[in-house]
């Protein structure tokens, strides 16, 4: 199961947190806190990978460019740092080596009787396919199910979205339905599957320690 470490007293459970460390093929991955400093790396990725990942985000008014330019991230950076402190979402940064890589968002955090939240994520185009974003969303699964107490996780993925179906897949997420025209994406109204996981659903240790089982992740030796 993944552990939080230096978590301020104060806060709703689970944020702001680091979360401890998985090695894959790709290198060391964890996930912290977003920070006003990730503006540069983020837009640098966002911009150059409008291709790999325009078309499974909502639309959004104004271009691409614009919309994802590094003046933009402080007032994305107050908004997600906001919800992080009200309890409605754990904003995390994904790192590679200590390097900016991507995002996982828990968000629509519903405390009870719920105890849901949904979970959606994005990696950059250079590190896809070695293992990053899975371990980043398996870390995450472990501590929303762990410190921040929550029941059930949802994911809602276009069917064309391959790679995202395998993260889930591999994750063991189950496939609930097909929402119709549930979201704007790229210009249109789409249908996106529906995956879910509560609870107790996730192997003994959590999905963290079954990567590790499965040969496709390993813990950093402290």
């Amino acid at each position: 199961m993944a552990h939080a470490h230096r978590e301020r007293p104060g806060r709703h459970p689970g944020w702001p947190t680091a979360l401890d460390a998985l090695h894959v093929p790709a290198g060391s991955v964890t996930l912290r806190p977003v920070r006003l400093r990730d503006a540069g790396a983020w837009s640098t990725i966002r911009i150059r990978d409008e291709r790999h990942l325009a078309p499974w985000e909502p639309t959004l008014p104004g271009g691409w460019t614009q919309r994802n330019a590094a003046a933009e991230w402080p007032g994305r950076w107050l908004q997600l740092r906001a919800a992080g402190r009200r309890g409605a979402a754990l904003p995390f940064a994904v790192t590679l080596d200590g390097r900016f890589v991507g995002h996982v968002m828990v968000g629509n955090v519903v405390r009870e009787p719920l105890l849901s939240a949904y979970v959606g994520y994005w990696v950059d185009a250079q590190v896809s396919g070695g293992g990053v974003i899975t371990a980043a969303v398996a870390l995450v699964v472990d501590h929303c199910f762990g410190p921040v107490g929550m029941h059930r996780l949802e994911a809602t993925v276009r069917p064309e979205n391959l790679a995202s179906l395998r993260v889930l897949e591999k994750l063991g997420f189950r496939r609930e339905g097909l929402f119709r025209r549930y979201l704007d994406v790229d210009g249109t109204w789409r249908d996106h599957l529906c995956f879910a996981m509560t609870a107790d659903e996730p192997p003994p240790g959590g999905l963290a320690a079954r990567l590790v089982a499965d040969g496709r992740a390993e813990r950093p030796v402290s």
